[in-house]
């Protein structure tokens, strides 16, 4: 039998694929090590706050930390409720985010640039103005109220600020155009010809949308759903400015334990475990996605 000869892998291919892979080794690898190996020491008070890993030609590794998180209901208590905020959150957003990346995908296609730079738009706006500004729409004193005791609505100002209702606005507000982008990516793809066969085949315009627009835009709702619920687990700057003492998130948590408290070896042991609680099922909502593709072909 003749031996058949695979062509040579060209060189430019191998360096397209290194330079992501080593932009990601540069900048996620390395510090996740070094967060990681931070996290096997101990707290001191100079400079840096921490002991040293190797000292003396012995390794001081320790799980000290990785125990007191797993003792301390604090840090699980705050685990649960960012999760719980960034789900909610990531739901509002599905809500809000699917109407208007449907519209844009069935508006007529020399409109579309113009309303997808409509979504993109409060991105060209420092997030941190952006959330200065809904305090200033929320505090009694602010837009909503003044315009609702104005028209004579409401006798004394609604409690809007810091609260959770605050927390979530501004988080679906922030990531509202992490849902739209992808969702609208999977709808402009679909065959307009699949809903034309449903209205032939006596399906309702609603009916259509739940058995032929949805279950093929699933691709893009997971992936809105998880480019705003990932982020939103870690946030910092809007439950500090929007939420009361008692919004409980791990972004904050983590700010306290290397800022105030400047305890980095449990900060970083907080942080290790968050993100591999975040990362793991990833890797196998991943990895079925994998599996059901090799099914498919």
């Amino acid at each position: 039998m003749k031996k058949v000869r695979r062509p040579d892998r060209h060189p430019g291919r191998t360096l397209v694929t290194a330079i992501p892979f080593a932009w990601l080794a540069l900048f996620f690898l390395a510090p996740f090590i070094i967060i990681m190996l931070i996290s096997l020491s101990t707290q001191r008070f100079g400079i840096p706050p921490y002991e040293p890993l190797i000292a003396d030609g012995e390794i001081l590794a320790k799980l000290d930390n990785y125990a007191f998180l797993i003792d301390d209901p604090l840090y699980l208590n705050a685990l649960i409720s960012s999760l719980r905020i960034a789900a909610l959150s990531a739901a509002i957003a599905l809500l809000v985010g699917y109407p208007i990346a449907l519209a844009i995908a069935r508006s007529p296609r020399r409109h579309r640039p113009l309303l997808l730079l409509a979504v993109v738009l409060p991105f060209w706006t420092s997030f941190l103005i952006r959330v200065y500004a809904w305090m200033g729409i929320l505090r009694n004193e602010g837009l909503v109220n003044g315009a609702l005791m104005g028209l004579g609505i409401i006798d004394t100002p609604l409690p809007m600020m810091q609260s959770a209702f605050a927390v979530h606005l501004g988080i679906v507000y922030s990531y509202l155009p992490f849902m739209v982008l992808p969702l609208y990516a999977s709808l402009e793809r679909q065959d307009e010809s699949l809903l034309e066969a449903a209205a032939d085949l006596g399906a309702t315009p609603w009916r259509a949308f739940w058995t032929v627009t949805f279950p093929l835009s699933l691709p893009g709702v997971l992936a809105g759903f998880l480019l705003v619920f990932i982020p939103a687990v870690g946030e910092f700057v809007i439950p500090e400015l929007l939420g009361d003492s008692g919004t409980l998130m791990i972004g904050k948590v983590l700010w306290t334990e290397f800022f105030n408290n400047r305890d980095w070896p449990l900060a970083a042991a907080l942080a290790v475990m968050v993100l591999s609680l975040i990362v793991a099922p990833l890797a196998w909502l991943e990895h079925i996605r994998l599996k059901r593709e090799e099914a498919r072909t």
